[in-house]
C-alpha cells in the first residue's frame, strides 16, 4: 500500500515508520468512512480492543516500577487517569489525530474528528496497529516517548481532579484515617455569590487554608495547597 504526504508526515509526528502502511490506515478508519466509501469493509474497532489492552499492559508495566511503594488501589487510579477520558483526547490531539482520522463527510461536518470518543478510539486503535506492525518493546518505547514524564503528568492531573483524595492516601497509611479535617473558618457573601473559606488540619496543626465558592471547592483548595506543600518538602528532603 502506498501511503499519502499526509500520513508520512503522521509517522514522523508519532515517531514510528510503518513497515505495513494498511495497518496505519486502518487504525485511522473510523466506523462511519463506510458511508462514503462502501467499498471499504473495515474500520479501527478492532485495533481499538486490541490497542486498548497493549495500552493498559504498557501503563501497568511503567507505573508498576515508577512507585515501588503504592498500594494496588493506588496504581489503578494511576493507570485510569493516564489510559481513559479526555487525557487520551488530548494525546491524540498532540500526535495530530484529528486531522488525520478518516470519517464521513456528515460526520466530519458534525465536528466528528474533534470529539473526544472519536480520538480516544484513534489513539488506541493506533497503539494496537504499532504493535501488530512490531513487537511489544517497540510499541512501549513509543508510546512511553508519547507520554513523556508520567510522575509529572500524574501530578498535574490527577491531583487536580482529586486533590482530597491524594492526600488522604499519602497520611492513612501512618496516621490514620481521621488525622485530616477540613473545617469552616469564613463564610459570607450575597445568596447569588457566596464564599466560603476552609482551613486544613493534620491532627492539630493547620496545613493550609482555602476559598471557594462552595463548601467543597474550598476544600479542595486547601488540598490543593497541602499537596504543593508536601511535594516542596519532599523535594528537599
Amino acid at each position: 500500500m502506498k501511503i499519502g504526504t499526509q500520513l508520512e508526515a503522521l509517522q514522523r509526528k508519532i515517531g514510528y515508520t510503518f513497515k505495513n502502511p494498511a495497518l496505519l490506515h486502518e487504525s485511522l478508519l473510523h466506523p462511519s468512512y463506510f458511508q462514503d466509501h462502501p467499498d471499504e469493509t473495515r474500520n479501527n474497532q478492532r485495533l481499538e480492543f486490541l490497542g486498548d489492552a497493549v495500552l493498559d499492559l504498557i501503563l501497568s508495566e511503567e507505573l508498576f516500577h515508577l512507585f515501588p511503594d503504592e498500594r494496588e488501589g493506588v496504581l489503578t487510579k494511576h493507570r485510569a487517569v493516564l489510559a481513559k477520558g479526555n487525557y487520551l483526547g488530548k494525546l491524540a490531539r498532540d500526535l495530530g489525530l484529528e486531522n488525520a482520522l478518516l470519517m464521513s463527510r456528515s460526520e466530519m461536518n458534525l465536528g466528528g474528528n474533534k470529539r473526544s470518543s472519536s480520538l480516544e478510539d484513534a489513539f488506541e486503535a493506533l497503539v494496537g496497529a504499532i504493535y501488530l506492525d512490531s513487537d511489544l518493546p517497540t510499541a512501549r518505547r513509543v508510546v512511553l516517548a508519547w507520554y513523556g514524564d508520567i510522575a509529572e503528568t500524574l501530578q498535574g492531573t490527577e491531583l487536580i481532579a482529586n486533590p482530597k483524595g491524594r492526600l488522604q492516601e499519602l497520611v492513612q497509611p501512618t496516621l490514620g484515617n481521621d488525622a485530616l479535617s477540613y473545617r469552616i473558618s469564613r463564610e459570607g457573601g450575597e445568596p447569588h455569590a457566596r464564599f466560603f473559606e476552609v482551613e486544613l488540619y493534620l491532627q492539630d496543626e493547620l496545613l493550609a487554608t482555602g476559598t471557594g465558592r462552595s463548601k467543597k471547592e474550598a476544600e479542595e483548595k486547601a488540598a490543593l495547597q497541602a499537596l504543593a506543600h508536601w511535594t516542596k518538602q519532599k523535594k528537599s528532603v
